[in-house]
């Protein structure tokens, strides 16, 4: 993707303006000389973000299914924690997820040493986040104190919590910083390649800590950080390999603009995810406080859609590089173009799948419970429910997901952290609360209270996404990110 080198530059050298803007990213001429997006090209940088994302989610159910195996208060507690655990994550991974759009700006005009240097950073600013991982990990018996969580619920979920972020979290982030230069540069596949080692050595891993040591719950967490530490080793080696140094040369350096850069478009890109999953991490712990059921059921409904949402996260990352190397390249009109094609293709990816899922209904909730748990028979009956509502969820998910990755190429990341925000903490939550608890039940009560379980709280996540995919929609319309300079 993006443009080559030029024949007359050494390696690491700027290729000239005319010669990069030749090259513009998915561009095909036709015979009268127009110019039409390659879906072509499209789709063979898509396509191993699609199954990058696809293995991240079953990763994500192959830990569902082992934690299932051990009762259904496991899978509550786990359900409880994970999204809190995804949101500091991902606030603090922003810094190593804005190599993505920075490595795509250099790659698009020419500049490749340039997209190694902002993966060093990257990684620099992932190792500052470690004191941070720390404050979080003491911070999570507080929290499931406040959440008034079944003490047996809470006792689990904090076997997960402390190794999954001590030592996963800055594992993890190291391993986005790597696999974002990549993505950036149009190499995907070998993001799908890390991808796949941790995958796959994640379920040895989960049934060694798990139940060959006899960690039980904590060793989900475990066997995830171990994952990822294998697939650290095997992203740097592609980094610091033959075919990367010949044109990037990506020996080790120091930057400090660069390094501030990266904190400054980086923190943006986290609170901007972070808002949405704060929102999400509330609404299961609400769903959860509610009655062991619902937050097993909804637990499990959300690993399922994920199997639509982490590829339509795979296709909105592939707007993220098109988007950025098309501005890099200097034609912002045609960055415009890559970004309308990109939105429709996840809005259309996300709607099929989601109802696809609502139909198969029956015969999927049934495969992650026990059914020898007295709960067994109620889970599947509400997941069944659940499937109908998140299917209508996906369809507007993939609207803003689509919008929010090709801001995020442009660089245009503030507004979209505040409209995310106000939209989250302000609407969805308040209304989760209002829709899933009784009079007299919930956390608060100075707001109104319908009782309507958790039918009532997915119905308030539909509402959510939908104001979301229309405001971002809006910002993404009104070509404000035009004027920005990353």
């Amino acid at each position: 993707m993006g443009a080559p080198a030029s024949p007359h530059s050494a390696p690491g050298a700027s290729t000239p303006a005319a010669s990069v803007a030749a090259n513009l990213p998915a561009r095909r001429y036709d015979a009268r000389g127009r110019a039409h997006v390659d879906y072509r090209a499209v789709l063979l940088l898509a396509g191993p973000l699609i199954a990058n994302s696809a293995v991240q989610a079953i990763m994500n159910l192959t830990d569902t299914w082992f934690v299932g195996r051990v009762s259904t208060t496991a899978t509550a507690a786990v359900g409880a924690v994970y999204w809190p655990i995804l949101c500091v994550l991902i606030f603090l991974g922003g810094v190593a997820m804005a190599v993505q759009t920075l490595a795509a700006h250099a790659h698009g005009a020419g500049r490749y040493r340039r997209a190694a240097q902002a993966t060093w950073a990257g990684i620099y600013a992932s190792l500052l986040t470690i004191p941070l991982f720390a404050l979080a990990a003491y911070g999570g018996g507080p929290l499931l104190a406040i959440a008034g969580l079944d003490p047996e619920v809470q006792r689990l979920a904090l076997e997960y919590w402390w190794p999954r972020l001590l030592a996963g979290g800055p594992v993890g982030l190291l391993v986005w910083a790597l696999t974002s230069f990549f993505n950036g540069i149009g190499r995907a596949r070998v993001t799908l390649l890390v991808t796949g080692v941790m995958a796959v050595s994640n379920v040895f891993f989960n049934e060694w800590f798990m139940f060959g040591l006899g960690l039980g719950v904590a060793g989900a967490a475990w066997g995830t950080v171990a994952a990822n530490a294998l697939g650290l080793v095997v992203a740097g080696a592609f980094f610091l390999g033959p075919r990367v140094r010949q044109r990037y040369r990506p020996e080790l350096g120091w930057r400090h603009p660069q390094l501030a850069r990266q904190f400054r478009l980086g923190l943006p890109m986290g609170l901007t995810a972070t808002a949405d999953m704060l929102g999400l991490a509330l609404f299961q712990l609400m769903l959860t406080a509610s009655g062991t059921v619902a937050g097993a059921t909804s637990q499990i409904v959300v690993m399922v859609t994920s199997i639509a949402y982490m590829p339509g996260v795979g296709i909105a990352m592939a707007g993220t590089t098109l988007v950025g190397q098309a501005i890099g390249a200097g034609d912002r009109d045609w960055a415009a173009r890559l970004g309308n094609r990109v939105i429709l293709l996840a809005v259309g990816f996300m709607s099929v799948l989601g109802f696809a899922f609502a139909i198969a209904g029956p015969w999927l909730m049934p495969l992650f419970v026990n059914a020898a748990d007295p709960n067994a028979e109620a889970a599947v009956a509400l997941g069944v429910v659940l499937l109908w509502i998140a299917a209508t969820y996906q369809a507007f998910d993939g609207l803003q997901l689509g919008c929010s990755f090709c801001l995020r190429g442009a660089g245009d990341v503030r507004v979209p952290a505040v409209l995310v925000a106000t939209l989250a903490w302000l609407g969805w939550v308040p209304a989760t609360h209002m829709l899933t608890f009784a009079p007299g039940e919930g956390w608060v009560d100075f707001l109104p209270q319908f009782g309507y379980g958790a039918v009532g709280g997915w119905i308030a996540a539909v509402v959510y996404v939908i104001a979301l995919g229309a405001a971002l929609g809006w910002r993404w319309r009104s070509g404000a990110w035009r004027r920005l300079r990353v």
